[in-house]
């Protein structure tokens, strides 16, 4: 019988003998992220209907929670700045702090860093972005491989360590949805309900910390330190949860950044009267 090879591949940046759609998906992966960062990066700057108290609600948005420092700017009302005092760690920003730092730029550095360096969206972006390869038997516009040993990527590593933030943000988050269930009401009390925007936030909650738990250094943390799984009983079982989680990683990945990007959307479309929640109870 007769030896051949087959090249999937032609020589030149973007050849291939690949006759799908294979441009589809990096198109669509750079899109998405682009618009999101895009959006965060205006609303980090833009700083304003953040916290939505109209209608007794206590809605806070993921992009700026938690609150470290708030601008006492001119024109708040007493009930805004009294929710903002309420939430914030500590108190106002000093005067010489410019108005456009808002407190997404004290908070936004751990969710975006545990992204940035998250082995998914790695692969990811390295294609979308970078053309590293674009997509599976693509050429590619450089022919040597350096790898994530050397700098800058070697900064890819620090992702472990992102992970233990961003855990500590699920609760916080967390701790949010629970605050945006309870009103005020019109005798001043605060009363237990539920709104449109309290559903918003526990899905954030949830889709946030699938895909937290379902991180690989998470796994790795549960039970890759193990030779035998089947002699730690407890960490073997949550070995397969988390298993779970992370074998639909991407999946967790899109629509909790899908997500948290409408959570803050509908709390400033709140927050600016544009939007009226509803509230069931």
């Amino acid at each position: 019988m007769a030896n051949g090879q087959a090249s999937l591949s032609d020589t030149g940046f973007g050849k291939t003998m690949r006759r799908d759609a294979w441009w589809v998906q990096p198109l669509l992966t750079f899109l998405g992220l682009s618009a999101f960062i895009v959006y965060s990066t205006w609303r980090a700057f833009y700083g304003q209907h953040f916290l939505a108290v109209e209608g007794g609600t206590n809605y806070l948005s993921p992009f700026f929670s938690p609150i470290v420092y708030f601008h006492d700017l001119p024109g708040l009302s007493a009930d805004l700045k009294g929710a903002l005092a309420a939430h914030a760690w500590l108190g106002t920003m000093p005067g010489w702090v410019p108005h456009w730092v808002s407190p997404a730029f004290l908070i936004l550095w751990a969710p975006a860093g545990f992204r940035f360096t998250c082995y998914y969206y790695r692969g990811a972006y390295y294609k979308a972005f970078w053309a590293d390869p674009i997509n599976c038997s693509v050429s590619e516009p450089r022919d040597n491989y350096r790898g994530e040993q050397k700098f800058p990527l070697i900064f890819q590593n620090i992702h472990r360590y992102f992970f233990y933030v961003a855990a500590v943000f699920i609760f916080i988050l967390g701790y949010d949805a629970w605050q945006g269930m309870w009103f005020v009401a019109e005798d001043g009390d605060r009363k237990f309900g539920l709104g449109i925007g309290s559903l918003v936030l526990w899905g954030n909650v949830i889709l946030l910390g699938g895909y937290t738990f379902g991180c690989h250094s998470f796994r790795h943390l549960i039970g890759g330190g193990i030779n035998k799984l089947s002699k730690a009983p407890v960490r073997s079982k949550c070995y397969e949860c988390v298993g779970c989680l992370n074998a639909k990683h991407m999946i967790w990945a899109w629509c909790s950044l899908v997500w948290v990007g409408f959570t803050d959307l509908y709390v400033w479309m709140c927050a600016s009267g544009t939007w009226t929640d509803f509230r069931f109870f």
